[in-house]
């Protein structure tokens, strides 16, 4: 991964500028000046799509977590709630593809999945509870409204990019990786806290069998095999989690062969004035999380995010958003877990994660073929995203050591952020007395970090401070 910053050659924050910044990148060598870069080339179609399984495999739990939460909250079916699962699926596959082939301005056209954001979550059951298939309506068109709003600001929000030197960069991409780590832990105890055998120890040394698999795939295979560590860690897991008696085969056995979600399957989207401003709030969080997100991945596949990039990958999360409803999704933003994938297999085609993309296109209109992915156990899962999780936060760490952190004020950018970023994950409880509308954006570690590092970037390399030559450091 290089270790060059990825934007800017003007007056931000000076001690975070290095000489190899976006602007100031040497002409091409003549001899490499027809090869594609990696973020562009297009592989064979078996690694193509065994690859693209591998991040299918990495974020299929994240996608149905939410309307399975959702489903049974506002008084859903079981019936009813696989089929939101099925959509949810669907549209984070439409979404994927938006992203990364792009369609005039719209994508980022970098490895970057998109798929339902968890932030919506807590707001749309506040909205939703136990209203049927009116609060599913009612759901949906603040969505569709959320979303517009969101497209239209896309060309304002991304000027926030040169407010992210890799102080700012560097802390959020860690606290993505911090933040995502007590996932991966909930699914290494069993995923439900209610079951009986959630934290039991078959369920924590599968966990950790497989966290040991992937490790010893990566460090034995080499070329291909190496790449796809994680599904083949993800595919021995499970094969062991088999005799053990922690692999579920209900899904596959009630799974219809084919389900089109059928547009606006729970009626036509109604407007609430309440809801619509709970689910604009939580657009603005996944811009700011998406923001970060894009930074990162723009790191790590060594092709720098700059305005234009992020404003195109804003419209792509919003856009999706805003026709998500239309087939019975949710909210898209980025999904950082693959963010880690890209960094731990090298792997940076965005071909890869468009046929990603396509798998779950797939596997939203053959229920029967979403049920295979959904036998890998949770468990399994939560031993290989523990891998690549913490992948996310290396990178954010390797980031940090380009922000001139010798400096004191870049060292308490790095402190308060971090600590104020860790509050919900360390202390999930804390805000409880704070307005449920709030906890939308304090209960999101990377929001609160993301907001105290980029306050304090500006209050100490911005206002009031004449910056130091540029490449000082």
């Amino acid at each position: 991964m290089a270790a060059t910053p990825r934007f800017r050659n003007d007056a931000v924050a000076a001690p975070d500028t290095a000489p190899h910044s976006i602007a100031s990148h040497p002409a091409p060598d003549p001899a490499s000046a027809d090869r594609k870069h990696p973020v562009d080339e297009t592989l064979p179609p078996l690694r193509m799509f065994t690859s693209g399984l591998q991040h299918v495999a990495a974020m299929y739990a994240g996608v149905v977590a939410p309307p399975m939460i959702l489903g049974p909250a506002v008084g859903l079916t079981p019936k009813e709630t696989a089929f939101l699962m099925g959509a949810s699926l669907f549209t984070a596959g439409l979404a994927t593809l938006l992203q990364t082939l792009g369609l005039w301005r719209i994508g980022a056209r970098l490895p970057f999945v998109n798929g339902v954001s968890f932030a919506g979550v807590t707001p749309m059951v506040a909205i939703g509870k136990d209203r049927g298939h009116e609060g599913i309506a009612v759901i949906f068109g603040a969505i569709i409204v959320a979303g517009l709003l969101g497209f239209l600001l896309a060309p304002y929000f991304c000027k926030l990019v040169r407010f992210f030197p890799p102080v700012v960069t560097g802390t959020v991409i860690t606290l993505i990786g911090v933040s995502l780590l007590p996932v991966a832990f909930n699914w290494s105890q069993g995923g439900n806290a209610t079951a009986d055998d959630y934290g039991s120890t078959t369920n924590i040394i599968m966990a950790a069998v497989t966290l040991v698999i992937v490790i010893a795939l990566r460090r034995l295979l080499r070329g291909f095999l190496q790449q796809i560590a994680i599904l083949l860690g993800l595919v021995i897991g499970t094969l062991i989690a088999i005799p053990v008696g922690i692999t579920d085969f209900g899904a596959i056995k009630g799974a219809d062969l084919i389900g089109f979600p059928t547009p606006f399957h729970f009626g036509a989207p109604q407007f609430e004035v309440a809801a619509i401003v709970s689910m604009c709030i939580v657009m603005l969080v996944c811009m700011t999380e998406s923001t970060a997100d894009m930074l990162a991945l723009g790191r790590i596949v060594d092709r720098p995010a700059d305005e234009r990039t992020i404003e195109g990958g804003l419209r792509a999360d919003t856009l999706g958003s805003a026709i998500s409803p239309l087939f019975n999704g949710f909210m898209c933003s980025a999904f950082a877990q693959n963010i880690g994938l890209v960094a731990m297999t090298k792997v940076r085609s965005r071909f890869v994660v468009a046929a990603g993309g396509g798998i779950l296109i797939v596997l939203g209109l053959v229920p029967v073929a979403a049920s295979v992915i959904a036998l890998v156990p949770l468990p399994v899962l939560g031993g290989a995203g523990i891998m690549l999780f913490g992948s996310v936060a290396a990178s954010g760490i390797q980031t940090l050591a380009t922000a001139a952190l010798e400096k004191g004020e870049n060292a308490l950018i790095v402190a308060a952020a971090v600590g104020i970023g860790l509050i919900p994950i360390a202390a999930p409880d804390f805000y409880h007395a704070f307005p449920k509308d709030a906890l939308v954006v304090l209960d999101s570690g990377i929001s609160t970090g993301c907001v105290v590092a980029i306050v304090l970037n500006l209050a100490f390399n911005h206002l009031g401070r004449k910056p130091d030559p540029v490449g000082a450091h």
